[in-house]
């Protein structure tokens, strides 16, 4: 952040924009349009509808000119690429552990520790679940515990580290249920689901010894371990002194596993497991070859290798860590100083509205933070993501899950926004928020069994969004 001589603290962005791409706002009916067509999923627009992609920051991060550059020296060999070894060696170099697996993207990697890791009957404790990492569990006959500390699930907070697992449940779970029936402790650098929010590196060391004097493996999913690792580095008083490598060195330490998703971590598509057990590396290595490609390609391309070769080393530089942070600070301090609910303390990957507060008068199960998302892209143009009851899985017995959290993630792909696209979108939510009681719920029209969020249709539950749309017209005299 930079101190203005008006006393406004902004980000400053770290780079200059020499490619660029060209983007439109289409107006508000064709946007209501556009969101009809989508069965209201935010996930089903067509992206030439979007004017700006807040959807994730997962393969859509801007490259660097190093990291383009690199691309074009990739040895394109099916076997023994020296690409892989220039990879292998620069995650050997950061984490410090001895084998190397690459995959095409970090849900690869859980779906080969799952079915390694976990039998039927398993229970894995974790700080908190995501989607496609519950799902590959379940699948594979086990369940989750989510342990994450009281302060996580608090949408107003200042406590700094969200995302720490509680010591105390981790080793009641233990006692309760037997190691053996524990096979293998996660770990989420920058709790997404929650909002971005951050493991402390005491809580994380504490974590690893409760491992370690059970003989439990530590797995950490590393994906969004950049905006951690600033957070560690600026929240975390014993580690201000400490350079970003020597953090990431002493939390790879701490883990037996380490996977990541290079959409995230690294700014370019593919993704890798690093290990120390020679063993499990063994079992893991004929999965790896079954199902994403032979061991130095895994179903990455090696272009993409290379790139997330530089990305992983660019991931050490402070002031390119810092600048997603940053404008997520700066977007949530915004929106709060309007009177909009928002996830405190900003955390990684994105900006979260709190949609429990925003539509506080609509139901759970009446979908509020999908329909919160729906109505900020009719108004705006502007593609969120749900993170809430939409993305959880029915129960047995037919009736939602209903999400401890109702949130709309505006993620802030690194490089990609400037602070007029920031502001642009503070402004339109601040006025959605002040016209929030016209916003009503969804429910499905079609409803797939698994990872319904992703494909699943729905409608309004009345036609609120004629009214929503005849409203914003009335007041900005504009279709745009």
């Amino acid at each position: 952040m930079i101190k203005l001589l008006s006393g406004e603290k902004i980000p400053l962005e770290m780079h200059k924009a020499r490619i660029v791409q060209k983007i439109s706002l289409k107006p508000i009916e064709e946007r209501e349009n556009a969101m009809v067509e989508a069965g209201f999923n935010t996930f089903l627009l067509r992206n030439r509808d979007v004017f700006m992609d807040m959807l994730t920051d997962s393969g859509v991060n801007a490259m660097s000119d190093k990291q383009q550059a690199a691309m074009f020296i990739a040895d394109d060999s099916y076997a023994g690429s020296e690409t892989f070894y220039r990879f292998e060696a620069k995650l050997k170099e950061l984490f410090g552990m001895n084998f190397i697996l690459p995959t095409h993207q970090g849900r690869a990697c859980e779906n080969i520790i799952s079915k390694v890791l976990v039998e039927e009957g398993s229970v894995v404790p974790m700080n908190y679940h995501f989607t496609t990492s519950k799902a590959h569990i379940m699948l594979n006959g086990g369940s989750i515990e989510e342990l994450l500390i009281e302060e996580g699930l608090e949408t107003k907070s200042s406590f700094l580290f969200k995302g720490n697992m509680d010591i105390k449940k981790l080793k009641s779970l233990i006692n309760k249920l037997g190691r053996d029936k524990i096979p293998f402790v996660r770990m989420e650098a920058g709790t997404n689901l929650i909002g971005g929010q951050p493991f402390s590196l005491e809580n994380i060391k504490e974590v690893s010894k409760v491992c370690k004097d059970n003989s439990i493996i530590l797995v950490m999913d590393a994906s969004l371990l950049s905006d951690n690792l600033h957070f560690i580095k600026t929240r975390e008083d014993a580690c201000r002194s400490m350079s970003i490598k020597e953090i990431t060195k002493e939390i790879a330490d701490c883990c037996d596993i380490i996977y990541f998703s290079g959409r995230k971590l690294g700014s370019a598509r593919g993704g890798g497991i690093c290990l120390n057990n020679e063993e499990i590396y063994s079992k893991m290595k004929v999965l790896l070859t079954l199902y994403e490609g032979f061991i130095t390609y895994g179903g990455m391309s090696v272009k993409e290798m290379e790139a997330i070769t530089v990305g992983l080393e660019e991931t050490m530089d402070e002031d390119i860590i810092s600048q997603g942070p940053q404008f997520i600070e700066f977007m949530t301090n915004e929106l709060k100083k309007n009177g909009v609910p928002v996830i405190t303390p900003a955390g990684g990957l994105g900006c979260h509205i709190d949609a429990l507060q925003f539509v506080s008068h609509i139901p759970q199960e009446k979908y509020p933070a999908g329909a919160l998302a729906a109505a900020i892209y009719i108004i705006s143009g502007i593609r969120g993501m749900e993170r809430g009851t939409l993305s959880e899985e029915r129960q047995t017995d037919g009736s939602d899950t209903l999400a401890n959290l109702e949130l709309v993630r505006l993620a802030l792909p690194r490089r990609v926004f400037s602070l007029s696209h920031v502001k642009y979108a503070v402004d339109r939510i601040t006025w959605l928020y002040q016209n929030r009681e016209l916003i009503e719920g969804l429910k499905f029209t079609e409803e797939p069994e698994i990872l319904r969020f992703f494909f699943g249709k729905l409608e309004p539950v009345s036609s609120w969004t004629n009214r929503l749309v005849e409203k914003f017209i009335e007041d900005f005299q504009t279709k745009l």
